[in-house]
């Protein structure tokens, strides 16, 4: 054994008769289990679910916040409440934006049973078929677009009924919406008038075009991964699930790990033991945290905190991905807004209605229609998301504009800028840092220049010409590069899709952190199951991916064969070279 695995073995050694003795003074027994489950959010839940579909299998599930039982999590209208809230919101504080006049953007996590899928805004897309073709080429066999399609199948019961592309059987639900207001027709409508395509199913044959948006919404309720996978097991004998659970670190018998240490509800410490595996699921922020803390992450700066070296990943906490968000914000002609929806007496009256009948404005996430486009020719699949709500909002108190108007948010889905994530200290409490580098690549600040151009051609389209009022929001006079640039720097934000912090890749690729069955290179015991592998950002929202992702890793973990793969036909223009539309 190396003098560093002996180290490391005794140093966990005496941490473990710690622990134990910590147990008979405060009465815990030792905690046994075949599979540790840090994180129940969209992965998490999923893997809970499939892992304890065995019954010899005794499985862990760890959750840092509270049980999601709150009304505010099942309301889809709540979104706005529920991120200004930190009982089920870790509320990161990120570090001063270099190219944002150093703003701190806020980037907000789910931190209850369920994880962002119990806080986000519902949209449901799963990314382009290029996405996943890109991945492969990335060096993760196995995950080619006909790899993953018959997983996406298999997660979901789709509205729209089964085909080559969308499932019919599984635990998630994905309506799509319905929209009757004015203003989102006229979006959908003002994108064909501008030459863009349309498309039936932006997560089916074709994404590129103007649609309807799918929404993980049924009965008038959130369907987030808590209600779909972990609520109808959640009696299940051979599946514990712990709440309030704040994950220390990992413990570890040389390289392989075998427990994770964590402070209960009472703030007591805790040690529960792994006899197969430990798998991560704690998000992008959260899984390169934990690693770090346990000693496996980036040699010096792991060192410079303080903590010893079990590892030398120099990828942990690198390749921070984001889409960055602008909104251009519009007074509307006509009184159809879902300004007065949001008086007092109107919410109220919304609310009796949702809880009596489930219906209403209150069961909308008011994300309905959405257009996935390129930016320019030689851009050979979308890389832009516009997506419309029929209502606009103050950027700093997120309170409804006192007017009848509407908002549309540009999002960057391809950034060219990577940030990191780094401890501030070797405190488990303290939360990471978290530096995006938005727009700190000139490519990106140009692509969000032409994303605001193309918005701004979209409204001029006849099919706004009854409802478009003046431009509240950058202002039309913001003309410019420099004037569109210092719009960007003072209120460009986040899509709250961080990703590919401990990125999939082969073993000889410095910056992987996890093979292509999400195993933790230079350890044993170890997956990581979350947003955090992906390679790149996908095209589109993340929690479709991520849900994704844990049912395939599923299979593997459970020693499955793969579904067999599904050779599909995906749209995409032949053409992009020269046309753009």
């Amino acid at each position: 054994m190396r003098d560093s695995q002996r180290n490391a073995h005794c140093n966990d050694s005496w941490i473990e008769r710690c622990v134990d003795w910590a147990s008979i003074f405060t009465g815990n027994a030792k905690m046994d289990f075949d599979y540790i489950i840090v994180g129940a959010g969209s992965a998490g839940c999923v893997l809970a679910n499939h892992l304890s579909s065995d019954a010899s299998n005794r499985v862990l599930l760890l959750e840092a916040g509270p049980d999601n039982g709150a009304l505010s999590l099942k309301m889809p209208a709540a979104v706005l409440s529920n991120l200004n809230s930190t009982k089920h919101n870790w509320a990161f504080q990120g570090e001063p934006e270099p190219e944002l006049n150093g703003r701190r953007i806020q980037h907000d996590r789910g931190k209850t049973i369920g994880g962002s899928s119990s806080i986000n805004g519902m949209v449901f897309i799963r990314g382009h078929a290029l996405d996943y073709e890109g991945w492969q080429q990335a060096g993760c066999p196995g995950w080619g677009y006909s790899d993953v399609l018959p997983y996406f199948k298999r997660m979901e019961t789709y509205s729209g009924g089964r085909d080559t592309y969308r499932g019919d059987k599984g635990p998630l639900r994905v309506y799509r919406a319905d929209p009757k207001d004015p203003i989102t027709q006229a979006f959908i409508k003002a994108g064909e008038e501008a030459g863009y395509p349309t498309t039936d199913d932006i997560s089916g044959y074709r994404q590129e075009g103007f649609g309807v948006a799918d929404r993980t919404v049924y009965n008038g309720e959130r369907w987030s991964s808590a209600r779909a996978y972990l609520d109808p097991v959640r009696k299940r004998s051979n599946l514990t699930i712990q709440t309030q659970a704040q994950v220390q670190k990992l413990v570890f018998d040389g390289t392989r790990a075998i427990g994770v240490t964590y402070k209960n509800s009472a703030g007591t410490l805790q040690t529960a033991y792994a006899g197969k595996e430990i798998i991560l699921s704690a998000g992008a922020v959260g899984s390169p945290h934990i690693l770090m803390l346990s000693g496996v992450g980036p040699a010096a700066h792991l060192q410079d905190m303080g903590i010893d070296v079990l590892c030398d990943l120099p990828g942990v906490g690198q390749n921070l991905n984001d889409h960055p968000d602008f909104v251009l914000k519009y007074k509307c002609k006509q009184p159809v807004s879902f300004w007065p929806k949001t008086k007092p007496l109107a919410k109220l009256a919304a609310g009796i209605q949702w809880i009596t009948t489930r219906s209403g404005i209150v069961a909308s996430n008011l994300f309905e229609g959405l257009g996935c486009i390129r930016s320019g020719p030689d851009v050979e699949y979308p890389d832009l998301q516009i997506i419309i709500s029929p209502i606009a909002v103050d950027d700093a108190t997120w309170e409804p504009l006192q007017e009848h108007a509407f908002q549309i948010h540009v999002g960057l889905m391809r950034a060219h800028s990577r940030g990191k994530i780094e401890l501030r200290s070797s405190d488990p409490g303290d939360p990471p840092s978290i530096l995006v580098n938005y727009l700190k690549d000139a490519r990106d600040r140009e692509l969000m220049r032409k994303g605001i151009r193309l918005v701004r051609d979209l409204v001029e389209q006849p099919a706004f010409s009854d409802l478009k009022g003046d431009e509240i929001f950058p202002g039309i006079d913001v003309r410019s590069d420099q004037e569109l640039d210092q719009v960007l720097n003072t209120n460009a934000t986040t899509q709250w899709h961080l990703s590919c912090t401990a990125r999939m890749g082969a073993a000889t690729d410095k910056g992987a952190v996890v093979d292509a069955s999400g195993r933790v290179h230079g350890l044993s015991g170890l997956r990581v199951v979350d947003a955090s592998i992906m390679p790149f950002v996908t095209n589109g929202n993340t929690n479709a991916p991520t849900i994704m992702l844990a049912e395939k890793l599923s299979d593997d973990i459970l020693g499955r064969a793969p579904l067999s793969r599904i050779e599909s036909d995906v749209w995409h223009n032949t053409d992009y070279e020269t046309c753009q539309r």
